[in-house]
């Protein structure tokens, strides 16, 4: 069988769109234009999202609805808040959303990883949830939903969602443009119908969420966690063996899609000549090449276990102390979501942690 190639990928959307505009829609933008000491420069936030979606705008020459968060991007964008990209190939159009600072706040630190990231991971880490978070929560869907209805112009159009941000677009779009096609990929886990019982708007987000026609996750396990829960939780019809939901004539597609990072494209990078001076550049700096060098890379996030992952070297040179000397670990940590208290306290614990 022949393997899945972004040509292939390309190829297929060319050939399947048939001329319906795709509408690609996250709350993440896929190109932030920031002006440093004067001058605006564009760049590509470190994203599988984007590394995922990109090649499928650049192909069928789409829109991409997504917040517009960088210091000049109110700047480079026409009347109409759109802008051509990538800057070095223009071949999609990014539509970008304003946000006030208020609803950004609530809807995307509060209701989105204060509440839903924590309760859909199953941390061991309370959500929080506020009513007036949910409220925006609301009114951030809505301002997304009025864009892509506005690129859609009443239209067919196939429009593709993307993750926990925006649960509630699907039905908001299709109350005012029925002929849209809509799927929507959840990126993070779906946890099982006990955790999510603990989400005071459930009904709500279950009811918006089945406005998709397409709902894809990661896994099947999380398939399976989804169907469990709508058919606990809210009046609908489940077919749990063949993966389909039917609420008001309205039938849900509930599937697993697998994705990843670009691997031929990370191990092209690895063996970038340039890439290898600047490793050894690094050796320098560490001071001595270990016997055994460990490394960790993550964003900052209570679920990745950073700290368990240093306790376990700590346990580990305690029983071996042969590997004293012998082993070094370098953990890089990314900075994230440092307006979220949680976040800022794990970023300046892990720094002392890890600062000589």
């Amino acid at each position: 069988m022949e393997s899945w190639t972004k040509q292939r990928l390309q190829q297929l959307v060319t050939d399947r769109l048939c001329g319906v505009k795709l509408i690609a829609v996250s709350n993440r933008e896929p190109y932030i234009h920031t002006r440093e000491a004067g001058v605006i420069k564009c760049r590509t936030p470190a994203s599988g999202l984007t590394t995922a979606i990109d090649p499928i705008l650049r192909a069928s020459r789409g829109v991409w609805v997504a917040h517009g968060s960088g210091s000049a991007d109110r700047e480079v964008v026409d009347p109409h808040d759109r802008i051509l990209v990538p800057p070095e190939a223009p071949s999609y159009t990014l539509r970008r959303v304003w946000l006030p600072k208020r609803i950004e706040d609530e809807y995307y630190y509060g209701l989105a990883n204060e509440g839903l990231w924590p309760l859909c991971h199953a941390a061991f880490h309370r959500p929080r949830f506020s009513l007036k978070n949910w409220v925006s929560y609301k009114e951030a869907n809505k301002l997304f939903g009025d864009a892509i209805l506005q690129e859609a112009g009443g239209n067919p159009a196939l429009v593709f969602i993307q993750d926990y941000h925006l649960a509630l677009l699907s039905r908001m779009l299709k109350r005012n443009n029925p002929n849209l096609a809509i799927a929507q990929f959840w990126h993070i886990p779906w946890p099982n119908r006990e955790t999510f019982r603990a989400f005071p708007w459930k009904d709500e987000l279950l009811d918006g969420m089945l406005g998709n026609d397409l709902l894809g996750f990661h896994l099947p396990y999380h398939c399976a966690n989804f169907l469990e829960t709508i058919e606990r939780t809210i009046e609908a019809r489940v077919d749990t063996e063949h993966g389909y939901v039917s609420k008001h004539g309205h039938v849900t597609t509930v599937r697993a899609f697998p994705i990843s990072i670009d691997f031929e494209e990370h191990a092209r990078m690895a063996a970038n000549r340039h890439l290898t001076s600047a490793t050894s550049q690094w050796w320098q700096q560490l001071g001595q090449t270990p016997e055994i060098l460990g490394i960790g890379i993550d964003r900052i996030d209570y679920t990745k276990g950073i700290p368990d992952r240093l306790r376990a070297i700590d346990r580990l040179f305690e029983e071996h102390p042969e590997y004293v000397g012998r082993l070094m670990f370098l953990q890089v940590g990314v900075p994230s979501r440092t307006a979220i208290t949680d976040y800022d306290k794990l970023n300046h614990a892990l720094t002392c942690r890890l600062t000589p």
